[in-house]
């Protein structure tokens, strides 16, 4: 069979395209970078790709706000053609700042079904400024806790890196937490590296922005898409990670088992 098709949609700004299409290519796809002026040129390039990827950086700046103009392009000018990738039997995942994009565009969390909604004035979530009010970078333990989404599958817990300043996600009411529950949207919670003495962690070794329910990560309904602040991209191999030399050998990193389970969903 051959190799999925990826999409890696970078603008001005991004700049983890690189790492990220060297990911799927090392997971058996077959990825290219392409620049989001070149699909605004022919839209319909898209439908020649089985997967898209929004990747990390700073695109436009963030001028306005992480992610805000890519996603108004999105929308302004890519809504037929990303309608309807939506909704044939393909895959989306955003890290970052494209979860950011994802999250500001409408994709997530609610794939389809919220791009194609009339009302875009209420959204159910965004994200913003972490709660220390700082760009932060370190790495962290994760918990997945979906089992219908496609990235996520065979996976428990692994380690990744984040780097962001505006990665806190907030939700427009209570209700909308226990809705992504319900619907095993609720992919990846930040969770402690190691419980001390007395059973409890500091609360910055769980969540390090004061996401809402110490959620990392989103899925849409159909376990299609996913968007992700933590780096899958950075840990592609053991030695990338800092403790590797007290760790069990592994040639491998937790990020990769990623971008496998994306290419083998077509395999």
């Amino acid at each position: 069979m051959p190799a999925p098709r990826v999409c890696v949609l970078r603008a001005p700004g991004t700049n983890c395209d690189p790492e990220t299409a060297h990911a799927f290519n090392l997971s058996g796809g077959q990825a290219e970078s392409m620049h989001l002026f070149r699909l605004l040129e022919q839209p319909q390039q898209l439908e020649n790709y089985q997967i898209l990827c929004v990747p990390g950086g700073f695109s436009y700046g963030d001028d306005l706000g992480s992610g805000v103009v890519f996603a108004s392009q999105l929308r302004a000018h890519l809504a037929d053609v990303v309608a309807k990738f939506l909704s044939a039997d393909k895959l989306v995942l955003g890290i970052c700042n494209g979860f950011q994009v994802l999250v500001k565009a409408g994709v997530l969390p609610d794939g389809a079904e919220g791009w194609s909604a009339v009302h875009r004035d209420k959204p159910s979530a965004t994200l913003t400024w972490n709660e220390n009010g700082r760009y932060t970078a370190r790495w962290v333990r994760l918990k997945v806790g979906s089992s219908t989404n496609v990235f996520l599958r065979g996976l428990d817990e692994i380690d990744l890196p984040i780097a962001h300043a505006e990665g806190r996600l907030v939700a427009r009411s209570p209700d909308v937490v226990t809705r992504w529950e319900e619907r095993g949207q609720s992919a990846l919670r930040y969770i402690p590296w190691a419980v001390s003495e007395n059973g409890r962690s500091p609360a910055w070794a769980a969540n390090p922005n004061g996401s809402i329910a110490d959620l990392a990560g989103l899925g849409d309904p159909t376990g299609r898409m996913l968007g992700l602040m933590p780096h899958p991209e950075r840990f592609l191999f053991g030695t990338q990670h800092p403790q590797w030399t007290r760790r069990p050998a592994s040639e491998f990193g937790d990020g990769l088992r990623i971008f496998q389970n994306a290419v083998r969903y077509f395999q």
